[in-house]
């Protein structure tokens, strides 16, 4: 297993772009299309505790159900937001890399640049 990971979604050019400035820099990461297999919540919760980050901080809105779920009202808890993740995969943010150097959300892509 390598020890580069990258939760991918094929469909957008930063995750294809993260992707391929990892295999650039000579590594071949583990991809995890993860609106194929989804999320669990610890999955989740252990990525989030890497970076120093809570579901808010990754909760994404723009092609998401985030709006009418009600997830971007004033209030709502990481724990309800966290659920909805893990019935809802797009609503996590992407993409998210974990290297030995750290894991980082690689939005924007120079994010990557200090941990590859």
């Amino acid at each position: 297993m390598s020890d580069y990971v990258i939760y991918h979604n094929p469909n957008c050019s930063t995750s294809r772009k993260a992707l391929e400035a990892l295999r650039a820099a000579g590594h071949e990461p583990q991809v995890v299309n993860y609106l194929k297999t989804g999320w669990t919540e610890a999955q989740l919760q252990t990525l989030f505790a890497a970076m120093g980050k809570t579901p808010r901080d990754l909760l994404r809105v723009r092609g998401t159900p985030a709006e009418a779920l009600g997830l971007t009202q004033p209030g709502v808890s990481d724990a309800a937001i966290l659920e909805a993740m893990t019935q809802h995969p797009a609503l996590v943010e992407r993409p998210i890399v974990v290297t030995p150097k750290g894991t980082i959300l690689a939005r924007p892509l120079d994010n990557l640049n200090a941990v590859i």
